[in-house]
């Protein structure tokens, strides 16, 4: 069935009982007091009506996402890896989880950069799942992608749907008062299902379908922690399986970065019916990220043409194939490298070290895992995406 208007929340009546209390009043608090719980409707079937001017803009991002994708072309093992990992870092940044490209690079080798960088190593580790599983939209896929973000933190129950009430506010110890309490979890299951169902259909336009899809997913809140990370992942997968985006992730996430108040009250007005918002911030953020990935790749374009004239080895040196592979991870240890080029990592060690005296990477001794190589170019530029993508207006 068709809405001419979204369908609002619903609510209904909960009763909030603490497990402890303590103090003055403790007896009365144990009783419990009550609040209100959101209700979904479900949408498996529903037909989101943007403005004309709205849709258009959808219409128009999602030719934008797709030329990008296409104009890497045979280019894009280069530069998949780096746009999935500005994407991880977009998302996570969104959750206020910020980390330097070298933190998080190193963090993927297991160097211990800081707690935010293994936050967003895993969010890159929950994206890769997410496009693995884009050929399959569904409830086992989310559980998986987030069980896969939400490894190193068991406390809330990766890969799990909560089994506890969630709210958005200021206070951490009760739902009373809140902005925003998300539908009671025994409803969580089959909402999400629902929604998975909204999201497998092929008769709405791809980038509507994605951002409604994603609105729906984090009104229903189905996890403790983790909610907007996997909310984002799912629309990367659903990217991919539209066919928007065929080779790369672009970093959509990126262009939210640049209004996420606008983003937030956008998720609170498609709760009151209004899906025009979150179609249109879907729309302007992925015309953002692609301006602001051709930027990125042509940084790096211009380090790897200038790396081409520094090196000055021999042609069959292994630091010629080196080069390409600092190009998209611009952080390095011997056993990456070795697995990479299928040589044993004694071997690593001549090669890298013509491209220090080449002054293309420094070399720095990580404390128990041995030297690690770094491109400081590729990864200014990758932190300068990062900054870009914090602005209304690229510069």
């Amino acid at each position: 069935m068709a809405f001419d208007h979204w369908p609002a929340l619903a609510w209904e009546r909960r009763t909030w009982t603490p497990s402890t209390a303590w103090g003055a009043g403790a007896e009365s608090a144990l009783r419990g007091r009550t609040y209100d719980a959101s209700v979904p409707a479900m949408i498996r079937d529903a037909v989101p009506r943007p403005r004309a001017q709205v849709s258009a803009a959808a219409d128009d991002a999602a030719r934008e996402l797709s030329r990008f994708d296409a104009e890497l072309g045979a280019r894009v093992n280069s530069f998949a890896p780096v746009l999935l990992r500005s994407e991880a870092a977009s998302s996570s940044q969104i959750e206020n989880l910020t980390a330097s490209a070298r933190a998080i690079f190193s963090a993927e080798l297991g160097a211990k950069t800081g707690r935010n960088a293994e936050q967003v190593a895993a969010n890159t580790r929950a994206l890769r799942a997410a496009i693995e599983l884009s050929t399959e939209i569904s409830a086992d896929a989310v559980l998986r992608m987030h069980a896969v973000l939400m490894a190193e933190q068991p406390r809330h129950a990766p890969g799990e749907f909560r089994q506890e009430a969630v709210w958005i506010g200021t206070r951490s110890d009760s739902p009373i008062g809140a902005d925003f309490v998300a539908p009671w979890y025994e409803r969580v299951p089959g909402l999400v299902d629902d929604t998975v169902a909204f999201a497998n259909r092929l008769d709405l336009p791809p980038l509507i379908s994605v951002a409604v899809a994603h609105a729906q997913f984090e009104t229903i809140h189905p996890f403790t922690d983790g909610n907007g990370r996997t909310g984002r992942a799912l629309a990367q997968a659903m990217l991919r399986h539209r066919a928007v985006t065929r080779s790369v992730a672009v970093p959509v996430s990126a262009g939210l970065l640049a209004d996420v108040d606008g983003y937030h009250a956008a998720l609170t007005a498609y709760r009151a019916g209004d899906v025009n918002p979150i179609v249109q911030a879907f729309a302007d953020a992925s015309l953002r990220a692609v301006g602001n990935a051709r930027r990125l790749v042509a940084e790096i374009d211009q380090a790897r043409a200038e790396w081409n004239q520094r090196l000055t080895v021999r042609r069959d040196s292994n630091a010629w194939r080196i080069l390409d592979i600092l190009a998209r991870r611009p952080v390095l240890d011997s056993a990456t490298i070795a697995a990479e080029l299928g040589i044993q990592q004694t071997n690593v060690y001549p090669p890298m070290r013509s491209l220090v005296d080449a002054g293309i990477v420094k070399s720095k001794a990580e404390h128990g895992l041995g030297p690690f190589w770094r491109s400081d170019e590729i990864l200014d530029a990758v932190d300068r995406f990062a900054k870009r993508a914090g602005r209304r207006e690229l510069p």
